[in-house]
């Protein structure tokens, strides 16, 4: 719905039009140029339509989906305002569409709808000095001193007197991303508060920016320590009464209860409704500086509206322009390249609503729940969408939602000039990604645990599915990692294919026992059994994933791990994935849907030979297509551009399998491994598995000759002689070509996976076993009656084009990476 108040010029000509002969000609020019100026302001519409009508299409495609249940859109610029809601606010036990009254978990904008505010107020009065010690509103502050892990070696207790409210607002105290919980001990706000106030610093104060919910909670609490007023009494008094914000406080009760949006269903708890989702404000009974207040589009575009109107509301100042200057403009350093605002976000790495047309200059922030705001005072422009996306479980994200959003309002009120997001580079300042001890890098979602302090596994007890390949970016293995984190308690371990270390090559692995920290492995990789046990499960609070995948398939860790989501959701047991790259990057899709009956271990989903995605981003699809009943929460990679490869990454490589043993192996896997089950090496027995095939009834020199008639890009042929030591013809010798990739961006292993299979059946039709054994990985029979009929590649091609033209709309929609 768009709300405009423009006069229709042609109802206003009609209604005068009898009276054009009775007037003198001076009133008729008068009307004609009055007419004429309603033409021009009715054409000069503050939005762009079909920008609005794209919006349209991008959140219903994420309802659709399963990103978001529903959503709430209010775009306003210059006083002109499109207001909209989509989808249903509830969709579990029942059904409730939403609206535009629909009450949201806000979660983090409480920051700067509640708290920032509040100081903002506090010291415009004079009853605050930003620049103050921490310690002066709250002495136990100094009782704190430093984690036994900090980032910083040189940061001392004596640091803490230092820490001032700025740092408090900009994220700039060193102290952790959040209060390390425990279910067992902790209930109570003044017990929260006593944790935030004493909880070690992570580094020296003002050196780095790490965004902390501490910081935010000792923030309300010395908004009622200086005004003697608890924040949700002071917010109201100040803000949300002057506003007429009728439908926005903490703790709603009553008929507002009724209309909030509710988000995570946890077992053994139940569906969390008109109840904070954050945990630790939950624990501190729904009001924390930090997260708790619940609030409607309505009510925060009147927020939002003072603030671009500098502080008037009416006929009242509720702030002074100048304090909403400093509010919004960089207060941290240039040497961090990141910008902060006092409460607000600029450009840091999670500014991404503001999309990629809106200019730097203005500010937003965003909430865990699914709720943003992005402000643009040089257009007078801002855009508020919320979502419940964690209803009724975790493991989706908003962040393509956001970016599209931000980009398409951006487009609707006339920007049109490219300002892309900080952490994908171009002009401006660029974000730090950077864990311990390092240079800016990729980080996969160990890193990112660890970078905060394992806050997430805080107080569960964890059964953790890995291998050899579950390291961080200093190689320190995710074993070792979980075992000494604090308040993390890691019970059990499970192993898939070729076991825990990665290096057993056979048919099944039993159960074993981790000699370094004496904890049980259980095998996802026995003959009779291939998930975890219900009595595996029982008594855990998650089950983590972090195996690294080659991007295949028909690479079986990605069954191990659909099949484990099953099991964990069977048990009621939450399901996390730490996300990595996918070493042969994840632009590229190619190859036949899987089709037909067969071994679902090497075809555990419809997906495509070659699927372009990550472990995370396949979890989410499997969740919901193949619906599995699991809270799954995926901790995404940051700083990837998933056209590249792991060697460009940054992070340190590890064989995933003992035959895959480089990037290059990887790449030609999806291709070389469809004849892997024929009576043909694929080179196993040899230093180089993968990037050479043969046998002894090859003649190396009439296959290269054939292979080259294929005209496969970016790979070269060169005849070869090998003699495997295991595996298929051990110890014999073999004919056979060599592969050298010349050109990465142009290889699809596809290709060469069609013209091995074309070539070696045109060459030895009665001695290749294509037809018995061609399609036990290909899993897609007309494929392989088109190989064996000797079709063109462009006709095999064709076969399979519509099935995969549909899986990468399906593919859409569980993305957590921009492929553009």
């Amino acid at each position: 719905m768009i709300e405009l108040t423009l006069l229709d010029p042609h109802f206003f000509l009609v209604s005068f039009f009898l009276k054009f002969l009775q007037w003198s000609w001076q009133w008729w020019v008068s009307l004609v140029v009055a007419w004429a100026a309603l033409c021009i302001t009715a054409s000069a519409e503050p939005f762009d339509f079909s920008k609005l009508k794209a919006i349209d299409g991008v959140i219903a495609t994420a309802i659709e989906g399963g990103e978001i249940p529903g959503a709430v859109l209010w775009l306003e610029s210059k006083g002109e305002v499109v207001q909209k809601a989509y989808g249903n606010r509830m969709v579990w036990p029942g059904e409730e569409p939403m609206t535009m009254g629909t009450v949201f978990d806000v979660a983090s904008l409480t920051k700067v709808l509640a708290t920032t505010p509040a100081i903002l107020l506090l010291a415009e009065e004079g009853l605050l000095d930003l620049d103050t010690p921490v310690s002066k509103h709250i002495p136990e502050f100094l009782e704190g001193g430093v984690r036994e892990k900090a980032k910083d070696e040189e940061v001392t207790a004596a640091h803490r007197e230092g820490i001032t409210v700025r740092h408090l607002l900009t994220h700039q105290s060193g102290l952790p991303p959040s209060i390390y919980l425990s279910e067992r001990d902790f209930w109570g706000h003044e017990e929260g508060v006593h944790r935030a106030a004493t909880i070690g610093l992570l580094e020296t104060p003002g050196t780095r920016f790490r965004y902390s919910d501490v910081n935010f909670v000792l923030l309300g609490e010395i908004v009622k320590r200086v005004s003697g007023q608890r924040l949700d009494s002071f917010a109201d008094d100040y803000f949300f009464g002057p506003l007429k914000m009728r439908d926005t406080g903490f703790v709603p009760l009553g008929p507002v209860a009724k209309r909030v949006a509710p988000t995570t269903k946890i077992a053994g708890y139940g569906l969390i409704r008109a109840e904070v989702h954050d945990p630790t404000a939950r624990r501190m009974q729904g009001v924390s500086g930090h997260a708790g207040l619940f609030s409607t589009a309505e009510d925060v575009a009147k927020m939002v509206r003072m603030l671009i109107n500098g502080g008037q509301s009416g006929e009242s100042q509720i702030l002074e322009p100048e304090t909403i200057a400093e509010a919004t403009q960089n207060q941290l350093p240039a040497e961090l390249g990141i910008e902060r605002a006092l409460g607000w976000d600029i450009s840091s790495p999670y500014a991404y609503q503001r999309g990629e047309k809106f200019p730097r200059e203005g500010f937003g922030h965003t909430g865990w729940t699914g709720t943003s705001i992005w402000v643009d005072p040089a257009s007078e422009t801002f855009v508020i969408l919320l979502t419940n996306r964690n209803h009724p479980a975790e493991g989706t994200s908003v962040k393509p939602l956001r970016i599209e959003v931000g980009t398409l309002a951006a487009e609707a009120v006339g920007y049109t000039k490219l300002v892309p997001l900080a952490e994908e580079g171009g002009a401006g300042p660029q974000p730090a990604m950077v864990a311990s001890g390092g240079d800016a890098v990729v980080l996969n979602g160990i890193d990112i645990l660890e970078r905060d302090g394992f806050s997430e596994l805080a107080g569960m007890k964890i059964g953790l599915i890995t291998n050899q390949t579950g390291i961080n970016r200093h190689r320190r293995s995710t074993i070792d990692l979980l075992a000494s984190a604090p308040g993390v308690d890691l019970v059990s371990l499970f192993s898939p294919e070729h076991g825990i270390r990665g290096v057993l090559e056979q048919d099944s692995v039993d159960d074993d026992t981790d000699k370094a920290t004496g904890l049980p492995i259980y095998s996802l990789y026995k003959s009779e059994n291939r998930k975890p046990t219900p009595e595996q499960l029982k008594g855990l609070d998650a089950v983590i994933f972090d195996i690294q995948d080659i991007g295949c398939r028909f690479y079986t860790y990605i069954s191990t791990m659909g099949l484990a989501m099953e099991a964990a959701g069977d048990a009621g047991v939450k399901f996390m994935v730490l996300d990595r790259v996918n070493p042969i990057g994840a632009k590229i899709v190619d190859g036949p849907v899987r089709s037909g009956e067969g071994n679902d271990f090497v075809a555990f989903h419809d997906i495509p030979v070659q699927h372009g995605m990550t472990v995370g981003e396949l979890a989410r699809m499997f969740q919901k297509e193949r619906k599995i009943d699991v809270q799954l929460q995926v901790i995404p990679i940051e700083g990837w551009n998933p056209g590249k490869c792991l060697d460009e990454s940054g992070l340190p490589w590890i064989n995933p399998s003992p035959n895959i043993r480089s990037v290059t192996e990887a790449m030609l896997y999806p291709g070389v491994g469809l004849i892997e089950f024929t009576n043909v090496s694929v080179g196993r027995g040899t230093a180089t598995p993968f990037e050479h095939i043969g046998a002894p009834w090859i003649h190396e020199g009439r296959l290269v000759a054939r292979l080259q008639e294929e005209n496969v890009p970016g790979i070269l042929f060169l005849p070869t002689r090998f003699t495997p030591n295991t595996s298929v013809y051990d110890g014999e010798d073999c004919g056979g070509v060599k592969f050298l990739i010349t050109d990465r961006d142009a290889v699809r292993p596809l290709d060469l996976g069609l013209a091995l299979m074309r070539s070696l059946h045109d060459l030895h039709p009665d001695t290749f076993s294509l037809a018995e054994k061609g399609n036990i990985l290909l899993r897609h029979e007309k494929t392989l009656q088109a190989a064996l009929e000797l079709e063109s590649k462009a006709a095999i091609r064709e076969g399979w084009d519509p099935e995969l033209d549909r899986f990468l709309k399906r593919r859409k929609a569980f993305l957590l990476y921009s492929r553009d």
